[in-house]
């Protein structure tokens, strides 16, 4: 459906259209404006210098004799919305059947290289559910865009350098010592949960002959163990829960090659840090921040910015046409800063898309869960995954938009009930495919090509059905152009009420 009036459009707005300009088709949100809409009028308008109204008459004119409408209509500004005749749509799923698989209306992607950079969480504890939110989210992401037509790489960023990481050795440092019978001081705002107990119980079983050594460096060992050991548990975590990274960048490691002090080189090169009482900064607002950053303090360190400017400018060099990070709501305030650096190093800011993951509240029959033993603080990903199953948490973390709250309720998901939107969706596939075994079973000598797609013989539920069937590469092409593949379980729900 999408596919022919693409074509269609793309004939008819001819040489009007230049090559940059893409064909948007939409599915409108309201019954009765049409069953495909494009806004291909007002993106022509600036272009054209005409009025977008005068644009839609003009496509209209031009198409308004094909078979295939029972009406085109112009809406609003210059919205142009399409109704197909019965038959047509009929003749759709005919072609459909036989394929036996939804192909997309265009390549949208063309081949352009997309890192999308997810998770990312510190290695000092557990991944709790807004990591897997994230994950679930870049996840399906990086599966819409591959199947769009984008080379996608996957990352993940590990925090490794920073003061996280020694406080993760100090909280574990100090266990150890308990467990040795010595009265050691716990840090302040060392992490808490029985996971640092345990790690510093299993340093000390795999240790047993350390002798005398001085407590630095007992904490530099316990600090890397520690460190290899949590990111070990997240890798784990991570493939248990479907989720596989191309290529996983070591902070350390922009540290090591030089790449933090290269990045601030090229800044300073192109005019943008400046050294002001007695600290090094980069110029921000030359590009809409609301004050200048700081990267390297008087006392000489860097700041958290700093190696964040690296490992950008390490994404643009490895020769990326859109990068996106998948962050915590908690770091919008980060976003114009990041954007900042990507102007400044030649590239427009949009280069660079943040994609914000709200909170997710965990709850057990309708009140919330409390804390986690083990964690300590939170919830973790692998407390809910081992209860209710991976692809279960997965759909769930999508099942809303990433910028909005979620609550998700362990009990629901367990039921099976229309309450649990998993089980909804998987008793319609169930009930489909019962349909059409029965037929098997019940009508002598059933083939599918004999069916009669007469367009007189489908009631209006069932050309609903039929509709929803034949929107979805137009839905999905909408989804991967926006970024936004909760679109995914909106239509799946949508396809399986209808069924229901």
């Amino acid at each position: 459906m999408e596919k022919a009036l693409r074509g269609i459009l793309l004939k008819a707005a001819g040489r009007q259209r230049p090559e940059a300009v893409r064909i948007e088709i939409e599915t409108p949100k309201e019954e009765g404006f049409g069953d495909l809409s494009t806004p291909i009028a007002m993106s022509l308008s600036k272009i054209l210098k005409k009025p977008p109204r005068k644009i839609a008459e003009d496509i209209v004119n031009e198409i308004k004799g094909q078979a295939i409408f029972e009406k085109i209509e112009i809406a609003g500004p210059g919205f142009i919305n399409f109704t197909f005749t019965k038959q047509f749509l009929c003749n759709e799923l005919k072609q459909l059947i036989e394929q036996k698989e939804i192909f997309l209306a265009e390549d949208i992607g063309k081949g352009k290289k997309v890192q999308i950079e997810f998770v990312s969480a510190n290695p000092t504890g557990p991944l709790h559910l807004g990591h897997g939110r994230g994950a679930a989210l870049g996840a399906a992401l990086s599966n819409l865009l591959n199947e769009a037509g984008y080379a996608v790489e996957r990352e993940f960023y590990i925090n490794d350098a920073g003061r996280q990481v020694k406080l993760l050795g100090m909280s574990v440092f100090a266990k150890y010592k308990q467990l040795q019978g010595i009265d050691y001081p716990f840090p302040d705002d060392g992490y808490k949960g029985d996971y640092i107990e345990d790690i510093a119980e299993e340093f000390r079983v795999k240790n047993p002959d350390l002798g005398v050594i001085d407590n630095d460096k007992l904490l530099e060992q316990i600090t890397d163990f520690a460190y290899k050991k949590m990111l070990a548990e997240i890798k784990k975590d991570l493939e248990d829960f479907g989720v596989l990274f191309d290529t996983w960048q070591s902070e350390l490691e922009l540290y090591k090659s030089n790449a933090v002090q290269q990045a601030i080189d090229d800044l300073k090169a192109r005019g943008y840090i400046f050294e002001e009482e007695g600290a090094i900064w980069f110029k921000s607002t030359a590009f809409g921040d609301d004050k200048d950053r700081v990267i390297i303090k008087k006392d000489g360190d860097y700041t958290y910015f700093t190696p964040d400017i690296a490992y950008h400018r390490k994404k643009i060099l490895k020769g990326f046409d859109e990068i996106i990070d998948i962050w915590g709501a908690d770091h919008h305030g980060y976003v114009p800063r990041m954007q900042a650096v990507i102007e400044a190093l030649g590239y427009p800011k949009d280069h660079l898309r943040v994609l914000l993951v709200q909170m997710v509240t965990l709850l057990r029959g309708g009140k919330p869960v409390q804390m986690s033993k083990r964690a300590g603080e939170f919830i973790t990903l692998r407390e809910v995954m081992d209860e209710i199953g991976a692809d279960t948490t997965k759909f769930l973390f999508l099942t809303r938009r990433s910028d909005s709250h979620l609550e998700v309720d362990i009990e629901t998901a367990k039921v099976q009930s229309s309450e649990n939107p998993v089980y909804y969706v998987q008793y319609a596939h169930a009930r489909i495919n019962s349909i059409f075994e029965k037929a098997r079973q019940e009508v002598i000598g059933y083939r599918q090509e004999e069916i009669d797609f007469n367009g007189d013989l489908f009631n209006d539920e069932e050309m609903r059905i039929v509709k929803k069937l034949l929107l979805y590469p137009a839905m999905f092409g909408n989804a991967a152009s926006a970024h936004e593949p909760h679109r995914i379980t909106f239509y799946l729900q949508e396809l399986a009420g209808m069924f229901h």
